[in-house]
């Protein structure tokens, strides 16, 4: 299958944050591995001067989502912390670059970027029909915003090379995959791109 990247496109970046990289607080395997794929679609998008969205999760440090305060996960990307930066290597792009917050506030979590904040209306005001997505963790928030921008009518190419999930049950993300494919995301490769 060939895909040329045209001007209705846009691509998701999903929560390249340190702490879900490799000696993170709440690290995805081998997240850090799906950075140079990543660079390269982005790469890609800003040679084309498309859009470009950065999900990132931005908790208060008393975030609903952390065990101490009856969630399930540890403290994790608290606002303004080395953990919650995007990795070192991530390339972000000078323009056309958005970045996108989700569980900003105490009482509300958010594993899909358009749950709370403004990526919807970002992407219609651009004239956005399909949107390619990447980013970790594959079971949690890449498929929560694919799952999202699915039902908000959008064409969901997600990209294979540029996903990792965490797997807190062995094969949750393969799971994650089949799912979203048959909810009508399409699987491509870098391979698949034609320019």
């Amino acid at each position: 299958m060939k895909v040329k990247v045209g001007d209705r496109d846009a691509l998701i970046v999903v929560d390249m944050q340190n702490d879900f990289m490799p000696g993170g607080a709440l690290p995805v395997p081998e997240g850090d591995r799906i950075v140079p794929a990543l660079n390269e679609y982005i790469g890609i998008f800003e040679k084309e001067g498309l859009p470009v969205f950065f999900t990132r999760d931005w908790h208060p440090p008393d975030h609903i989502s952390f065990k101490d305060h009856g969630g399930v996960w540890p403290p994790h990307c608290v606002q303004d912390t080395e953990g919650a930066m995007f990795h070192k290597d991530l390339r972000i792009p000078l323009d056309n670059k958005f970045i996108i917050s989700k569980g900003t506030s105490r009482d509300f979590d958010a594993y899909s970027g358009f749950q709370g904040t403004i990526l919807e209306q970002l992407l219609r005001e651009r004239g956005v029909r399909r949107v390619f997505v990447g980013g970790v963790a594959t079971d949690y928030c890449v498929k929560n915003t694919v799952l999202g921008a699915l039902n908000l009518r959008f064409e969901v190419l997600l990209l294979l090379d540029g996903i990792k999930g965490v797997d807190v049950k062995p094969g949750d993300s393969e799971k994650a995959v089949k799912l979203m494919l048959s909810k009508g995301a399409v699987g491509i490769e870098l391979k698949d791109l034609t320019i």
